[in-house]
């Protein structure tokens, strides 16, 4: 059973999400956080880059004498809601195994090194492989749903991350968070984005509903759409 996948991001009225970029400034306050919260997912899923912004460690030893199935490891299975991070190559060091209070759970590929699972069981950090070589966002979810029992997941970036579930015909819904601020130039990252290899891979979305509109505090609007799609 595939998770509904909600995708929830905060951007500009030009659709940019690099909050440093944005003009007048601050507008964003706690209103991301508070969207979270109220949605109240099972799990929160992010990519690499972003995931890198929560580490605090350092890459861990390239060598180990150990050896280490190429199966899934899950030490915490009974939390409310959880981290997933795709770190297809294991290139993040932790530091910590949870974010917020949220077990983090890392989606590899079979090609990571066992040095780098070492690391992360040293650490406390779950982890599933989804793919030889490549991440199949697909069965991403599948694993999540049987393992965890994850049935609602927040989708919160970057936007390539969302950029390759939309391309793959996997998200449900979109709540966007609009914020009274632009960008206005060229080179930020926008709420869905792609690789220069994709940027003529069309996603198989065939129709978005406007379910709600609701304003939020200082000028910003919660759009919330359900999306609709074919075949990817």
């Amino acid at each position: 059973m595939k998770p509904h996948v909600t995708c929830l991001m905060a951007s500009s009225v030009d659709g940019r999400t690099l909050h440093s970029r944005w003009r007048p400034k601050g507008t964003t306050g706690d209103l991301f956080e508070q969207v979270h919260d109220e949605l109240g997912g099972d799990a929160w899923l992010i990519g690499r880059v972003t995931g890198s912004e929560f580490a605090k460690g350092q890459p861990y030893p390239t060598g180990t004498t150990q050896r280490f199935p190429r199966e899934h490891w899950l030490p915490k299975r009974d939390a409310d809601s959880y981290g997933v991070v795709l770190d297809a190559h294991g290139k993040i060091g932790w530091g910590r195994s949870d974010i917020c209070g949220d077990p983090i759970v890392v989606v590899l590929t079979e090609q990571v090194s066992d040095a780098h699972l070492a690391g992360l069981r040293g650490e406390g950090v779950g982890y599933i492989f989804a793919g030889q070589r490549e991440i199949d966002l697909a069965l991403t979810l599948d694993i999540l749903n049987r393992e965890l029992g994850i049935e609602r997941l927040l989708l919160e970036g970057g936007g390539g991350t969302n950029g390759a579930f939309l391309r793959a015909g996997l998200v449900d819904e979109l709540q966007l968070i609009l914020c009274p601020a632009v960008d206005g130039a060229k080179g930020a990252p926008s709420v869905f984005d792609s690789a220069e290899g994709e940027s003529e891979q069309r996603a198989p979305l065939t129709a978005m509903s406007l379910e709600s509109t609701r304003p939020l505090d200082g000028g910003a609007l919660l759009l919330t759409y359900r999306i609709e799609n074919g075949r990817s």
